[in-house]
């Protein structure tokens, strides 16, 4: 039976990476982790702390950190962010910030359509050739729309004697 530090641990090491099963967890996701559970605090510990004890307990060359190494991170961080507790108060402290948090995608730009763009596509403010384009109710009319239709009769346009040629005649 996982802690509920470890369910936190595995719902945060999956967000934004659908190809990690949950046991190893990336700078990104442990930053937004500590920032999402309140354990970075802007004071006692800034994403700087974070990504230096990151830095610190996860092996030379690797990516990621496991939940045993993790564990390890917390305990430093947490002597930063609770200092008047002993390093296992501390700890239990920060595994009860993070009990039944999950990634908050609060704050997650979103794609909005405001101002500029409702302005630009307000087909009842368009003027000139554009405006011939749409009827009253904004649908754009297509091709019927289009002043100059292409002529597919073969001849160049401003040609005078088009349609004049006699094909049975030589």
């Amino acid at each position: 039976m996982a802690s509920e530090a470890e369910k936190t641990f595995q719902r945060f090491a999956v967000f934004g990476e659908s190809s990690s099963s949950g046991t190893e967890m990336n700078n990104k996701n442990f930053s937004k982790l500590c920032k999402d559970c309140g354990i970075m605090d802007g004071k006692l510990v800034t994403s700087t702390d974070v990504d230096i004890v990151f830095s610190k307990v996860k092996a030379k060359n690797a990516r990621t950190i496991t939940f045993q190494q993790f564990q390890e991170a917390m305990k430093e961080l947490g002597q930063k962010r609770f200092k008047e507790k002993n390093p296992d108060e501390a700890l239990g402290n920060i595994f009860k910030l993070m009990e039944g948090k999950d990634p908050a995608t609060t704050g997650v730009t979103k794609a909005t359509t405001v101002g500029g763009v409702s302005r630009l596509t307000d087909t009842s403010k368009y003027t000139g050739t554009h405006k011939e384009r749409f009827d009253e109710s904004g649908k754009g009319k297509g091709i019927a729309g289009r002043e100059e239709k292409t002529d597919n009769s073969g001849y160049v346009s401003g040609y005078k004697g088009a349609g004049t040629y006699d094909k049975k005649g030589h």
